[in-house]
Order: structure tokens, then sequence, then C-alpha cells
């Protein structure tokens, strides 16, 4: 069995994700890359599971994103623009969404503390604490609600807001 083969078992939400188009329904094959799930692969006993639990929940939340492993992190982009990712931080999993600010939600403060731009995030200590209501909640905002980071350098540092 083929590498890709065996990510498209692994993932088989991304394989048999379903999008509706008019009277047509489509099936996403898009899976998870194998660079992302070695990066889970690669985590602590106590990370993987929030890693492979993020991505199982992002994936389903957004069937037709790109997904790879860009500055290190595995992070989902829709049209080339970055939604969503996670990375190791100290002793937690930090899940960031690059227009979170925008969502208006309580529980997705500014992340990092300290940005300048549009994102928010939280940040897990155990698979546990993810509510994957919560999580359904921002993918929906999330493919809603952009800012463009495709373009940032562009423009000089300056985000302007797609949707």
């Amino acid at each position: 069995m083929t590498t890709s083969a065996k990510a498209h078992m692994a993932n088989p939400s991304r394989t048999a994700a379903r999008t509706t188009r008019g009277p047509h329904t489509v099936f996403s094959t898009m899976p998870i890359t194998n660079d992302i799930l070695d990066y889970n692969a690669a985590q602590s006993s106590t990370d993987r599971p929030i890693c492979d639990t993020l991505a199982r929940l992002i994936d389903k939340g957004l069937p037709n994103a790109e997904c790879k492993v860009w500055h290190r992190h595995p992070v989902w982009f829709l049209d080339g623009n970055p939604i969503v990712g996670y990375s190791k931080v100290k002793d937690t999993i930090r899940l960031m969404f690059w227009s979170g600010q925008s969502f208006e939600e309580p529980n997705l403060p500014p992340e990092p503390p300290e940005t300048k731009f549009k994102s928010a995030g939280i940040r897990y200590t155990s698979e546990t604490e993810i509510n994957p209501k919560d999580l359904k909640r921002w993918l929906k905002k999330a493919a809603e609600i952009q800012w463009d980071y495709k373009n940032i350098v562009k423009r000089k540092g300056k985000l302007v807001r797609l949707k």
C-alpha cells in the first residue's frame, strides 16, 4: 500500500467528505498530508492525542481546505489564505485562528497575546479540554470571516478583510 493510500485510510473523513453544489453531491478527496501525520506522530504521548483530535476535527469542519505543515506547524488554508493551525508552545498545544479576533468568541483571546494582527486562539494541555461543539462553531466562522493574510507582505503588513 502506498503512503498516500495509508494517509487516506488514516483519515476517512477527508476521503468521504461531501459537499452539495446545486443538485449534485461532490466528494472531497484531499487527505491530511503525510507531513501533518508525521508532525502529530512526533509529539509526546500527552500531546499526540490533542494534535490527532484537532487534525480530525479541523479536517471534518473544513473539508475543502488545503492542509500542510507551514512554518513547521500544521495549517489549513482556504484559497491560499491561512485559516487555522496548531503548534507546540511550551507545555501546551496552541490552536490558532488567523482571523479569530473577528469571531467575537470570549474563549478565543488574542494569540499570541501581544499580537498586532487578528489572530486568536486557545491552548490545550489535554485532549479532554477540546470542546468539539466550540471547535465546529469556530471553524464555521473561520470559513465565513477572513482577513487577507495571503497578501500581507504585498500590502506591507496591512490586513484587509476578505469576508
